[in-house]
């Protein structure tokens, strides 16, 4: 039998493995399934139609599946689901998905929610990324795998942030992000590649100066964009990363690129 607190409210229909814990006061709805492992902290509160995969950690105070902050929202039934090991800490809180997007909210393997971060309704968060204390995501936001974003951030509906990208602290986000992107401020630019991050990862030297060699030709070159990207895609296009990256850019996008600031140095991206 799972290990419930006694105080804790637990609605007939709730799908509870055998080795799951729920801690005091922890409201739990009918439509939830926690998995092998899943830890429920005091005071926590899950909803709606909620699949929490096995070794998931919801902390005190935290909420889960509760409905979209979306007037649109008509009680439909909408899902969340959170994969293998992800933490979700204090005060956060992750909100279903609605009938004006997949009708899914997401989040990957692996993931760290810190504590007041808010993932709004149909946001999808692949394996590995971290959100630091009290960043908020707007509805239909995309977060690619081992994505870091510090704390305090805003980031606007519907963007895009590619996989292995760093954004800095108490930044407000209003365009796409590209793969391996380094970008900081209010309002964002990008400062150049997340250098430190790749080294971390094992990218070797061909890699990185493909990257930065693709970088400069595509934000710090002359001429318009499009043939920046076209000469981009001739000399580097063969890499699996800058093709990546251009693939990125050419994909379909409603809130459009960000581009670098006028103070872009490697060395800032590689600091942050």
């Amino acid at each position: 039998m799972a290990n419930i607190h006694p105080t804790a409210i637990v609605a007939e229909g709730a799908a509870i493995a055998a080795s799951a814990t729920i801690g005091p006061y922890a409201t739990v709805g009918a439509q939830v399934v926690l998995g092998e492992g899943v830890q429920v902290g005091a005071h926590a509160v899950l909803d709606g139609i909620t699949h929490l995969a096995e070794g998931v950690q919801i902390l005190p105070f935290a909420s889960v599946g509760l409905p979209p902050q979306d007037l649109k929202y008509k009680g439909e039934p909408t899902r969340v689901e959170i994969g293998p090991r992800t933490i979700v800490r204090e005060h956060a809180t992750v909100h279903r998905g609605s009938v004006g997007g997949e009708g899914l909210t997401r989040i990957g393997a692996d993931c760290l929610i810190m504590c007041v971060a808010h993932v709004g309704h149909d946001c999808v968060l692949e394996d590995r990324v971290i959100l630091a204390n009290n960043v908020m995501l707007g509805g239909h936001v995309y977060i690619g795998d081992t994505v870091f974003v510090g704390g305090g951030t805003a980031v606007h509906q519907s963007v895009r942030i590619g996989r292995q990208a760093v954004i800095g602290g108490m930044s407000g986000v209003e365009r796409d992000v590209i793969p391996f992107g380094s970008c900081m401020g209010n309002r964002a630019r990008l400062i150049g590649l997340n250098l430190l991050g790749l080294k971390r990862r094992g990218f070797g030297r061909e890699a990185i100066n493909a990257l930065r060699a693709a970088y400069r030709g595509l934000f710090l070159g002359r001429g318009t964009f499009d043939a920046r990207v076209a000469l981009v895609a001739q000399d580097h296009g063969n890499q699996p990363q800058v093709a990546e990256i251009l693939a990125f850019i050419e994909a379909s996008s409603r809130r459009g690129l960000m581009r670098a600031g006028r103070q872009t140095h490697e060395s800032e991206a590689e600091a942050a």
